[in-house]
């Protein structure tokens, strides 16, 4: 059964919706709605549902601009509209679907269906990053693995210098000026990075700590052996000079 969680700020379309959603109750079920985005802002904090029905235009805070507030986003994306110019837009938020109000049942259908084949992906993805933690702990914790693109990366802990998050990506920066890509996110990869070489520094880095060559504390900032300035975020640097 997938959990859905619906955020507009009028009531009716929200009722509509449920309505709608009804119509596939073997499938899909509410778990909350909210016409304060704030307050929804707070419920995904605890909870992650499959799924978001999210309208764009809303007073306080756009649709657009809720995605941005997300810390991570495990689930799948629904922008519903009135209008139509906001497609593209959706896309790039990495939406999975976009539903014109008012919503038809058959594009609801193939949205779910959409849904599920998204929950089904995450799923696996979850089983298959469980078999690589555990085989990533058989090792000395000085080598790890990465599944990224359909193939797995095998790398040298010394060999990162830092990690740095982009949304949904990351970049390895390795010596000799060698990076690499991955479709993970920055918690994803902190995991399978041993604590005793690696910290998270910052919301957007974790750094190796056998890498840095000076520290600027006045001006709150590391500078790694690649000579990339990399910031300390100021809530972490009491727990930054503990590591030192």
């Amino acid at each position: 059964m997938l959990k859905a969680v619906i955020v507009d700020d009028e009531p009716k379309a929200i009722q509509s919706l449920i309505w709608e959603l009804g119509n596939f109750k073997k499938d899909i079920e509410v778990i909350a709605s909210f016409t304060d985005p704030n307050k929804a802002l707070q419920f995904l904090e605890s909870h992650i549902p499959d799924c978001l029905f999210l309208d764009v235009q809303m007073p306080t805070i756009g649709g657009f601009q809720f995605l941005e507030k997300l810390k991570d986003i495990d689930f799948a994306v629904i922008i519903t509209t009135a209008y139509d110019e906001y497609a593209i837009k959706a896309l790039k938020h990495e939406a999975i679907d976009y539903l014109l109000k008012p919503i038809d049942s058959d594009d609801l259908k193939d949205s779910i269906k959409k849904i599920k084949k998204h929950s089904e992906r995450n799923i696996n993805s979850a089983k298959l990053e469980q078999m690589l933690s555990n085989f990533n702990s058989q090792f000395d914790k000085k080598r790890i693995t990465i599944n990224t693109d359909g193939k797995l990366l095998f790398l040298d802990v010394d060999d990162i210098i830092y990690v740095e998050s982009d949304g949904n990506y990351c970049t390895l920066f390795l010596k000799d000026q060698k990076k690499i890509v991955v479709t993970k996110k920055l918690k994803e990869i902190d995991k399978i990075l041993p604590e005793h070489y690696f910290f998270r520094i910052h919301n957007s880095y974790v750094i190796n700590l056998n890498k840095i060559k000076a520290f600027i504390k006045n001006e709150g900032y590391v500078i790694m052996d690649s000579d990339q300035k990399i910031p300390v975020a100021r809530q972490r640097k009491s727990d930054f000079l503990e590591k030192l």
